[in-house]
This record gives C-alpha cells, structure tokens and sequence, in this order.
C-alpha cells in the first residue's frame, strides 16, 4: 500500500508499461533541457561579445558551411524520430489490449465510476483487481465526457456518450492507487475520484467471495433479451426469425443494405440496439425498433455481454488464467433485436456484507445498479 507521508514528485510505478512513459517523458525533459541551456547562454554571451561599439559598423560577412547546415539538419531529425518512434512504441503497448485480458465495464456519471465485474460485483468508485493479470476495461458514460485516470498505471482514456471505449493495464504490484477523473465533467469533478485496489491472487478471490453477485452482465443481457424486451422473437432462430442471426459474428465482417461493410464490435451491436435504422443488414428489412432511453448503460452492457457470448466471448473469468476468446455478435436489421442463445458462464454467488459505496459523497448507501 501507499503510506508515504509526503508528496512524491512522480506517482508510483506500478504497472507493465510505467516504466515505457516515465522513459519517454524523461527523454523529452532531457532534449528539452539540452537544448534549452545552450540556447540560452549563447544568446547572453551573443549579446555582450557582439554588443553594439560603434555606431553604422559593418559586421564581417559570414558564407554558408555546408557541414554546419547538414549536421544541424541530421541531429533533430534524428532526435525528432527517436521521439515519434518511441511515443509510437508506447501508444501502440498502452491501447493494443491482450486477447486474455479480464474484462470489466466502467459506466461514468456525474460524479461516479460505476464498475461492475464480469462474475456480477458491483462497485462504485473503486475497483478491485488482481495483481499479475491483465485487465480490459470497457468504458462508456451516461452524460457528459470524463476520463478515466490511473496515474500509477501511466495511463487514462476519455469516456465518450454514446460509444464504448476500451482501455487495459497490468499491475504489477499490490497497493492502493489514485483513480481520477482527468476531464472537467461539471461542478463536483474534482470530487469525482476513487481507489484502485491492487490485490494477490488469492486476496481477490477472497474479495469476490464476500460480495454477492447481482447477475452477470451476460445473465442481464440474457433476461432482457429473452424476457424483458422481446428481442428472441425475431432473433432466437426458427422459422418466425425475422431479424439477422447473432451467432458467431462477433469480429467478423457484416454486409450491409447499400452495400457497405462492417465489423462486428462493441461499438455496432450498441449503435444497432440503439439506431437499428442506420446499419440495416443486406437482406432484412428495418422493422427493428430503436431501444434509446428504454435501457440503461449498465443494460447496454448486459446485451452486448450476452450477444457477444453468442459467439464463444465472455468477460475475463476471476481466478487463474482468464477465457477471453475473440467473437461475438451482432444486433441490427430486423425485428426487435439484440441477442440469443446460451449463457455460458455460470459465476459462483455469495453475500456481500456490509458493501462499501465508495469514496463518493453522492453514491448511495449500497451499490445499487442505477
């Protein structure tokens, strides 16, 4: 854990690519500071040397050197490319998450982080994780744009309405680290913070078995799908199917009416639950109606969770190594869509305790899915 009494001038390293930001960002300082010094003192030294002495002198004329123009032109484009390809280097580690990564959705609102784990646990403003592994999160908001800051793991991402966005970290240390939101999102941002718990292996486990699961995002996906919304009676298959089949499309390339071409992620089973209209595919008709203000983000998670277990993808599982294939499914032309099929994970239950809300002042007295 984190006991220092004093504000350190850099948060802790504590995670795989830590290390790969600070080298970067201190390699900058570095040609910022070496060209910064000699660029300064030469302009001081310029001035009392070449100082005017008498009036209308003619200074001496000074020709071109070739090797003085070809060596200032070589050395920055050198140091421009090692910046560009190593901020390249980090970029591409930071945002290309693991296909095995534990997944784990995170829902902003003014002012919280609502977290729900792929087993079902429920937190607000904090998030717990098991030290070693590598963890995906899945990110949307129900308002304005925040960001996700984790100072400690060197990385953040904005939170987009409308849209999920992704990003993944592996730990590697146990502790208790800063979360933030690193984007002005409204009057109480600055309150709108929390904690990540870093944990061994085995701590977690223990963590999961003291918190009541209150349905995966895949058995939520399912009950609305097949119960709540309808959507099996034109998806689930049979002869009165009326809407595109979503099984086993997950990552692969959809045609659409009009002749263009997706692929199926997070992002288009969202839009097609959403604006069913507006990616219709090649062969159904736009009978599905749109699903906007009917469901929540954290349902939207359940549906995408559960459509995406049509094709073998499920959140990463809790203990040992996680199952986190690379399909899913797709949601969009006919009737009333979103999913069918199987729930293939079947997580462990168990109570919850006294649940702790968070360091938010707004959150409620039990997580509660809001």
């Amino acid at each position: 854990m984190q006991t220092n009494s004093w504000v350190q001038l850099f948060p802790e390293q504590a995670s795989s690519f830590a290390w790969q930001v600070d080298a970067l960002y201190f390699y900058l300082i570095l040609i910022s500071v070496g060209f910064t010094i000699p660029i300064v003192v030469a302009l001081f030294v310029f001035m009392v040397k070449y100082r005017e002495k008498a009036k209308f002198d003619t200074g001496a004329e000074i020709h071109g050197s070739i090797m003085l123009e070809t060596i200032w032109s070589i050395i920055p484009f050198i140091i421009a490319m090692t910046i560009f390809l190593g901020g390249a280097i980090v970029f591409f580690n930071q945002y290309t998450p693991p296909q095995d990564a534990m997944e784990i959705y995170v829902v902003g609102k003014q002012w919280m982080w609502k977290i729900q784990h792929g087993t079902g646990q429920r937190e607000i403003n904090e998030l717990h994780v098991p030290v070693g592994r590598d963890i995906l999160l899945t990110l949307t908001t129900e308002d304005v744009i925040h960001d996700f800051g984790m100072p400690a793991f060197r990385t953040k991402v904005d939170v987009v309405p409308g849209r999920y966005t992704k990003v993944w970290f592996h730990a590697t240390k146990p502790g208790k680290y800063h979360l933030f939101c690193q984007e002005y999102c409204g009057l109480n941002h600055s309150g709108m913070g929390g904690w990540i718990y870093v944990m061994e292996q085995k701590d977690f486990d223990n963590w999961l078995g003291g918190n009541a699961s209150q349905g995966t995002p895949v058995e939520i996906g399912k009950d609305l799908f097949q119960n709540k919304l309808g959507c099996a009676s034109c998806h689930a298959g049979g002869p009165g199917q009326r809407g595109a089949p979503l099984e086993n499309i997950f990552g692969k390339p959809v045609k659409l009416v009009g002749g263009q071409t997706v692929t199926v992620d997070d992002n288009y089973i969202r839009n097609s639950i959403l604006n069913p209209s507006s990616q219709v595919v090649e062969g159904y008709q736009p009978i599905m109606p749109t699903f906007k203000g009917q469901v929540t983000e954290e349902q939207l998670n359940g549906l995408v969770a559960y459509i995406k277990s049509l094709s073998g993808v499920t959140a990463g599982s809790t203990t040992g190594t996680t199952t986190t294939n690379a399909a899913s499914t797709s949601t969009t032309g006919g009737g009333n869509s979103n999913a069918a099929a199987t729930n293939s994970m079947t997580p462990p239950r168990a109570d919850r305790g006294n649940p702790n809300p968070g360091s938010n002042p707004n959150a409620p007295a039990q997580n509660s899915n809001r």
